[in-house]
């Protein structure tokens, strides 16, 4: 969308747009002043308070959502010595936004003979697990929604249920393209999760808790104390796991456009393909949030327990968590930027005959360190 069918899409839809932002303006109002007055009378109100701990980090998350994929043109264009988006507002700022607007405009045209309901319900249930899982994600040790016990066994339960919304939006489209596409993509997707799991394990066992404000707590020390030294294999088996999971480049073969068009979600149009879009980015910004909450430290300081920490107490855990999270977010960038396409035989074999047997033989020294009481990581 340049700059002149943006003004052009302003120009027509002007009062409606003017009475909408009108309208969010005044329910902010609203809402905001008096939650701001009577914020401790709605704590007491255990459901209103959830519903508003969620929206504080569901907002911020679309958003960043969003402009992950701004991010992404932008850093591959000045890779590839281009300038990217920057038509729309200043330096292309407001892309996303634009974007948004051209899908919400956009007819959902469901094919005939398809099943209907799965067909809608199939982006669902791609986005929602990769949305709840940030129910029991810290960002500090006391900022987190639900912090339950065994909060790692709840990402690895949510994680893998995102393989069904490929699988129905595949069956449900009425096309052979997408289902051939839908069948690639959930044998990739299952063979990655073993070894994900495997990786995960590794975790559980150097943490020694299936908490994931535990397994933080127990890298406490300087940036060689983070469980990446000691797991370095499981990390990366993880992050790649995790690059595969997600369909992305190089192992975006479910995609392949010179054979099957665009993959399961061919058949999709509008805001449906744009949700199956946001599914694939907010699983990209979760899998880099795990891997910097399991193995670099989570929100603790790389300068705690150095001659640097004083220098640095005034940056709040917050900050490093998200610094962190960028960096690992900036490698799925990267990689779609550097690396060349898999064939699907590569793909399947990394997975199978690689990864798998480097988790377990892993997981047999880590064990036998655990039982060593070998430090500082498993005394």
């Amino acid at each position: 969308m340049t700059d002149i069918a943006l003004k052009d899409y302003l120009q027509k839809y002007k009062i409606q747009l003017m009475l909408t932002l009108l309208v969010v303006g005044v329910l902010s109002v609203a809402i905001v002043v008096p939650g701001v007055y009577y914020w401790e009378e709605i704590k007491q109100i255990t459901v209103l308070y959830i519903l508003i701990k969620i929206i504080v980090i569901l907002v911020p998350l679309m958003l960043a959502v969003a402009y992950l994929t701004y991010a992404e043109r932008k850093f591959i264009g000045y890779m590839q010595v281009r300038i990217g988006p920057n038509r729309v507002g200043p330096r292309g700022w407001l892309q996303p936004i634009a974007d948004a607007l051209k899908l919400l405009s956009k007819e959902i045209i469901v094919p005939t003979n398809s099943s209907r309901f799965l067909f809608v319900i199939a982006p669902m249930l791609s986005i929602a697990p990769a949305l709840a899982a940030w129910a029991v994600l810290p960002f500090t040790d006391t900022l987190v929604l639900a912090n339950i016990d065994a909060s790692l066994l709840y990402i690895l339960a949510l994680t893998s249920m995102g393989v069904y919304g490929v699988i129905i939006a595949g069956w449900a489209s009425n096309s052979k393209y997408a289902f051939l596409g839908a069948m690639r993509s959930a044998a990739q997707i299952v063979s990655y999760e073993i070894a994900m799991g495997f990786a995960l394990v590794g975790v559980l066992i150097a943490g020694g808790s299936l908490n994931l404000v535990e397994i933080v707590e127990a890298q406490q020390g300087s940036f060689l104390h983070w469980f990446w030294l000691p797991l370095l294999p499981l990390f990366l088996v993880y992050f790649i796991s995790g690059v595969a999971e997600t369909n992305r480049a190089p192992f975006d073969v479910s995609e392949g456009e010179s054979e099957i068009v665009a993959g399961f979600h061919v058949e999709y149009s509008g805001m449906a393909f744009a949700v199956f879009f946001l599914a694939e980015y907010a699983n990209m910004i979760l899998i880099a949030a795990l891997a910097a909450l399991m193995f670099l430290g989570g929100w603790l300081s790389p300068f705690q327990g150095t001659w640097f920490e004083p220098w640095f107490e005034w940056v709040p855990g917050i900050f490093w968590l998200f610094a962190k999270i960028f960096i690992m977010a900036f490698f799925f960038l990267w990689f779609r930027a550097t690396f060349p396409r898999y064939r699907y035989d590569q793909i399947m074999r990394l997975g199978w005959k690689v990864f798998i047997p480097i988790t377990i033989v892993w997981l047999v020294l880590e064990g036998a360190a655990v039982v060593a009481g070998i430090g500082p990581w498993f005394d």
